[in-house]
């Protein structure tokens, strides 16, 4: 039997295609809703490891005009007799931005020629040429700016650079894209900025407050990060709260079907050259608790082990072995590094990062969903395991140096949060 590529039918990265994109449909059905509303700021939110910036991904293509996810979901239907097409802007945030300034000057600078502002923005006395944009699907709708064209063209309808003056030159761009490439040359209905990340942004005081003010009917920006709640992505909330009304999107986790599903389509991808169980397709659901991330991750490494073997069918013992492998630290090198860094020398650390891990997440006040921890539940249940001093094991956890693996929930005293969910239940796979 030849190697499988277990990347073609597994991937840890962003989802583009829509024809590797599972489920979802309620979001989908969403998503078209928001597209199709001239004026409002799409937001999609929720906790590392359930597919946001997939889903932002699978907007960017709707807004181009490709239907493919719906005709996928069986929901065709949705398709508007006149739908909004876009031009657009995907941008990733990283912990560098400190504040709008810094958003800014990367929105104008960045070079990116398929997903960047600059490949949009006309020059003075110039045209841009454009032709077809490549994309992981055939016939890609997007347009991909690649060369100038000299054109006697009136310099002054074009945008201008304001020194020391990053807003207003923003200002300007913005404007001259609509004007030139939306309206005239394009023919299309608007341009729609993807702000992916948003959440790590440091101070997005007065973030709102922009885009509030440039969103209109030719105008859409959509933001996209970690946050239980849209308090947590967007501070000035108020300033943006009716751009919000039809575009706010939870990302919670999966159904155990729609998991299921991501094997299954694998499956298909790999032109049925390796299958699974389906127990192991029961299992990887179960074990990956609604995270796509997961079911991946665990996919890709049973790919892997059948290579190992020269297997074509994955079955219990493969699967096991897998499992053998993530207690050992040998699957997932990066999240076995935050393991080690977390628990350091200490095999009391070790033993109270599980029981942390393990605990039933919510209690009477809280959900599921918002995963709280009651840290007097693992006391108890530490003094079973024979953990003394959990004062003194905590600290290094909630510590950024180590970090950090739980944060103190603000809600209520001696309540914590994993800061990664997905590392959560990597802890439990340890298991002791």
């Amino acid at each position: 039997m030849n190697k499988i590529n277990p990347e073609i039918g597994f991937t840890s990265d962003v989802i583009k295609d829509p024809n590797r994109f599972i489920g979802r449909s309620d979001l989908i059905t969403k998503c078209i809703k928001a597209i199709n509303t001239p004026l409002n700021l799409i937001a999609i939110y929720g906790k590392r490891g359930v597919g946001k910036s997939s889903l932002a991904r699978q907007i960017q293509q709707i807004a181009l005009g490709d239907y493919t996810l719906l005709k996928k979901a069986g929901l065709v239907h949705l398709t508007p007799k006149k739908p909004r097409r876009y031009l657009t802007v995907y941008y990733t945030c990283d912990s560098m931005i400190l504040d709008t300034k810094d958003l800014l000057s990367r929105l104008l600078n960045d070079q990116n020629n398929e997903d960047g502002l600059l490949r949009l923005v006309p020059d003075d006395g110039k045209e841009l040429v454009e032709f077809g944009r490549v994309t992981e699907i055939e016939g890609g709708t997007d347009l991909k700016l690649v060369k100038w064209g000299i054109k006697g063209i009136d310099s002054s309808k074009y945008a201008k650079v304001v020194e020391n003056d990053l807003v207003q030159t923003f200002r300007n761009f913005v404007s001259a894209i609509v004007t030139h490439q939306v309206q005239n040359k394009m023919k299309r209905d608007g341009l729609l900025i993807i702000l992916d990340e948003f959440d790590v942004i440091q101070n997005k005081d007065n973030i709102g407050s922009l885009i509030k003010s440039l969103s209109s009917d030719t105008v859409k920006f959509a933001i996209c990060g970690i946050g239980n709640d849209l308090m947590d992505l967007v501070h000035d909330h108020n300033s943006v709260e009716r751009l919000l009304e039809e575009g706010a999107l939870k990302v919670g986790k999966m159904q155990p079907y729609e998991s299921k599903s991501i094997i299954n389509r694998a499956e298909e991808l790999f032109e049925n050259k390796i299958t699974f169980d389906g127990t192991v397709v029961e299992a990887i659901s179960s074990k990956s608790q609604g995270y796509p991330y997961l079911v991946q991750l665990l996919g890709k490494e049973c790919v892997n082990k059948s290579n190992q073997y020269a297997k074509d069918f994955i079955n219990d013992a493969i699967f096991s072995e897998v499992l053998n492998d993530i207690k050992n630290g040998i699957a997932f090198p990066t999240l076995e590094s935050q393991y080690q860094r977390a628990i350091g020398e200490s095999e009391g650390r070790k033993t109270l990062l599980f029981l942390l891990a393990s605990q039933p997440e919510g209690n009477a006040i809280f959900t599921d969903e918002m995963g709280k921890i009651a840290l007097k539940e693992v006391r108890k249940d530490a003094a079973d395991w024979e953990v003394d001093y959990i004062d003194q094991l905590l600290p290094r956890l909630i510590d950024k140096r180590f970090g950090p693996v739980l944060v103190k929930s603000e809600e209520r005293q001696g309540l914590y949060e994993f800061v990664n969910p997905v590392f959560r239940v990597y802890c439990q796979l340890k298991e002791l």
